[in-house]
Parts: C-alpha cells; sequence; structure tokens
C-alpha cells in the first residue's frame, strides 16, 4: 500500500513538473505612439499622446495591442497593471484559450521609445531575466520569454541603441519586430546577438495587432517560416487591402 502511495505521488510530481515544463510565454514591447517625441507623420492628438495608454494608436485604439487582443477569441485578459514603472505605464496578463502560451505586453511611455527598443534588445540577447507572477503561474518575459516582440515606431530611424553584446550561451531567442523596414534597422543587430527573425519588415507598414495575432497563431502551430509569414501577409491584406502580393513582400521571416 505504502509503495503504491509513493507511485502516485510521484506520477503527481512528474505530471505537474511536465506541465511547468509546457508553459511558454510572449513578452511584447509597445512603444506608444507619441507626436511629439517620435519622428513621426502626426496622427491626431488623441491617438498620439505617448503618456495615455487608454487612447494610444498603438495600445487602447481599435486595433492597438491591448483593445485587439482583448476582443480576440483565442486570448483571454486575465489582468491589467498600471504604472508597472517610470517607463511602463500599463502591463496586461492574456493566456491562450487553447495551448499554455502567456502573453504579456507592456505599453512604454512614447517619450522613452529608446528605453523600450534598449530593452527589446537585450531580452532578444538574454542579458535581461524577469518573470511576472500571475496566481500560481511564473510567467518568463524579457531574456526568460520564448518569444519577444517590438511593436511601434523604428526608433532606429532617430537613434542608435547603447552596444549590445549577446550572453553567453544564448539559445537563439525568437524575435518579431512590427515597425516600418525593421530588416534593414534591426536584423543586422539581432544577427549579431543571435536571434531568430520569426516576423520582420521590409517596407513601412501600420503595427497594428491584427498581424501580431495571426502571427503568433502560426508561431504556437510550430508553423514553418514561410508558414508563418503568408499568415502575416494574409492579415494584413484583409484589413490594408493592399494586395496580398505586396502584403507578401512586406514581410521577411528566417
Amino acid at each position: 500500500m505504502r509503495t503504491a502511495l509513493c507511485f502516485i505521488v510521484i506520477v503527481m510530481v512528474s505530471s505537474f513538473a511536465s506541465a511547468q515544463e509546457e508553459i511558454k510565454s510572449i513578452h511584447v514591447i509597445v512603444a506608444l505612439c507619441d507626436n511629439d517625441s517620435q519622428g513621426i507623420v502626426p496622427v491626431p492628438k488623441t491617438l498620439g499622446n505617448g503618456d495615455d495608454p487608454k487612447n494610444n494608436l498603438y495600445w487602447g485604439a481599435l486595433y492597438g495591442t491591448k483593445s485587439y487582443f482583448k476582443r480576440s477569441k483565442d486570448w483571454t485578459l486575465l489582468e491589467t497593471r498600471q504604472k508597472v514603472n517610470k517607463s511602463i505605464l500599463e502591463r496586461v496578463i492574456l493566456k491562450h484559450h487553447k495551448k499554455p502560451v502567456y502573453l504579456v505586453a507592456d505599453a512604454y511611455r512614447g517619450v522613452n521609445i529608446k528605453r523600450a527598443v534598449e530593452d527589446f534588445f537585450h531580452s532578444v540577447a538574454e542579458n535581461q531575466s524577469q518573470t511576472v507572477q500571475y496566481k500560481e503561474t511564473k510567467i518568463g518575459i524579457k531574456g526568460k520569454a520564448d518569444l519577444t516582440v517590438y511593436v511601434g515606431h523604428n526608433g532606429l530611424m532617430d537613434f542608435q541603441p547603447a552596444p549590445i553584446a549577446a550572453k553567453e550561451g544564448s539559445t537563439g531567442h525568437g524575435a518579431i519586430v512590427l515597425t516600418c523596414k525593421s530588416k534593414a534597422y534591426f536584423k543586422p543587430i539581432l544577427s549579431e546577438v543571435g536571434s531568430r527573425s520569426v516576423l520582420l519588415t521590409t517596407g513601412f507598414m501600420a503595427p497594428e495587432a491584427y498581424t501580431l495575432e495571426a502571427t503568433l497563431a502560426g508561431w504556437i502551430a510550430g508553423e514553418s517560416p514561410a508558414q508563418i509569414k503568408e499568415r502575416a501577409a494574409q492579415a494584413y491584406h484583409k484589413y490594408q487591402k493592399c494586395g496580398l502580393k505586396g502584403a507578401r513582400r512586406l514581410f521577411y521571416s528566417e
């Protein structure tokens, strides 16, 4: 009887450990759109206030990261946290409906776009490691995430980040960059730190959340780079009506 009980306990512990190992996390870094501090074509004042996540083009507007994923049939919003630190005005934690995948998205103050870009690069280089606690679950972000995403204006058109070196033993962190011409500007640094480019862009684009949702669906399903790129193109064409051939040329996946 005692042997049987020990066996049951071992099985239960092993099952719990396996469940923990299966959890994956995605960290999305969003630089809020800001007319005053970013080199962008100005948008309406309400959308371009980098201190107002609620109405911001890249966060609280119709196709902003928070608003769009809140409505997604594939994701459930678990929690919203305000003023995480001086740079991050809001954080949302979501969970995939069918898979043990968590998504943590951070809204960086628009004026802190350089901090957002540098945090992104340090994350994919696995120099920064952090977890977010949600109830009983620890969710990896930055270098502990399985995939890191940058959304917003291409700040590398305006400034150079501080030098970044890959952490020794880096595992080839996955990266998505939804901003204008991210392949030309971001890929050289991503390559230097050994990051894998899950999805980049080759031209000017609107970094709205439908593209990210479609890309993540392919990544979660374990699809090939070509399949992930096609998902992104299909979604972008659906909303932008730009032509599927043009949408396919807009995206790059290695």
